[in-house]
């Protein structure tokens, strides 16, 4: 299992950007109206974001062999990279998706539809980005130490 990279995540984010702008072009094209997006979408963001980060946090003494810490079983170590893996795309093409149509609703800021789904947007773009930061920083941490034997990384 490689490390993911950064320009994947920053790929995916651009590419789910440009079909974000492209879907609220196309709603406003033909229906007329504002792509609605609901606070919820923000309010799991930030939720997704906060677990991954406590969970990175509680982990962190345990994968790093703290004295009086109880140590990480390897399989969950491996799952939890495995999870961190996940969320971090995930929570790219979150952000890519919701920063582009956050950026196609700059546009109809000045109304209170527009208003609403800019803010929406933007915060579930934010939260996805806690997401990915969070989730990168715990597959920093399961990485397996490296060794004499090893190859350098």
């Amino acid at each position: 299992m490689q490390p993911t990279r950064v320009r994947t995540l920053v790929a995916l984010a651009v590419v789910l950007g440009a079909v974000g702008w492209g879907v609220v072009q196309v709603v406003n094209s033909w229906t007329g109206r504002l792509l609605p997006v609901p606070w919820l979408a923000a309010a799991a963001m930030w939720l997704l974001a906060g677990a991954t980060a406590y969970w990175a946090f509680s982990a962190r003494p345990r994968l790093q062999g703290r004295p009086g810490v109880r140590p990480m079983p390897p399989v969950v170590a491996a799952r939890s990279a495995a999870l961190a893996m996940a969320a971090s795309r995930g929570g790219a093409i979150v952000l890519g998706f919701y920063a582009g149509v956050a950026i196609a609703m700059v546009g109809s800021i000045g109304t209170p539809s527009g208003f609403t789904a800019f803010w929406s947007a933007a915060l579930a773009a934010l939260g996805a980005l806690g997401l990915v930061v969070a989730a990168l920083w715990l597959e920093y941490l399961c990485r397996l130490p490296v060794g004499p034997d090893d190859p350098p990384r």
